[in-house]
């Protein structure tokens, strides 16, 4: 499939070939959900944790008498039936991340790559080179094309644009090789180079 290249000012580039095995495809909802299900719950801390019972800091002498008191037996304040006491199968630090083939996240790529390309919402520019960071420039650039929350994304990112779209909110900007399905997805506008065409169809092959 063909696609027409524009330049960041809006004039025409040419036009680029796309692979149809990777940006023609049906996309699947289920493909990219275990997907992005796998890349969040990578990215998950874990690092929640509560006091168990040899963790809490209390007194270890026995609260009364083991007989004779007409209640239950009890040795330790510290039990999870007290008040302060430890917490009985709490959450534990952890990591949260589970296995997904290499051939599967890259199977999620090209799908997420297809929607993008099925919705309209796929952008081939020239390159990113820019001469100045000049983020006031770029945001009116980027403000003409229409893009709205883009994720542009390069072979290898030009640093003056890299610098100018730092603080562009609505912007994101990434090398092929960080390329994701959750960053894509989440995007209303994606924005390839055609070095950064090439770069994902190396990449995906």
């Amino acid at each position: 499939m063909k696609a027409e290249a524009i330049k960041l000012d809006g004039a025409a580039a040419g036009s680029v070939e796309l692979n149809d095995e990777i940006f023609g495809l049906e996309p699947r909802a289920d493909i990219l959900h275990r997907v992005v299900r796998w890349q969040r719950a990578k990215a998950q801390a874990g690092t929640h944790k509560v006091l168990t019972k040899s963790e809490v800091s209390y007194s270890t002498k026995k609260i009364y008498r083991q007989k004779g008191t007409g209640g239950a037996r009890h040795g330790s304040k510290k039990a999870p039936i007290f008040r302060h006491g430890g917490v009985y199968k709490g959450p534990v630090v952890r990591s949260h991340a589970h296995e997904l083939t290499k051939k599967f996240r890259k199977l999620g790529l090209r799908h997420a790559l297809s929607a993008k390309a099925k919705a309209g919402e796929l952008v081939v520019i020239e390159n990113t080179d820019l001469n100045e960071a000049k983020t006031s420039a770029l945001a009116k650039q980027v403000a003409s094309l229409g893009w709205k929350r883009a994720l542009v994304i390069d072979a290898a990112v030009n640093e003056n644009f890299a610098q100018a779209a730092r603080n562009i909110e609505t912007v994101n900007v990434l090398p092929s090789m960080g390329a994701n399905v959750y960053d894509i997805l989440r995007s209303d506008t994606l924005v390839l180079t055609k070095a950064g065409v090439e770069a994902l169809e190396a990449r995906l092959k």
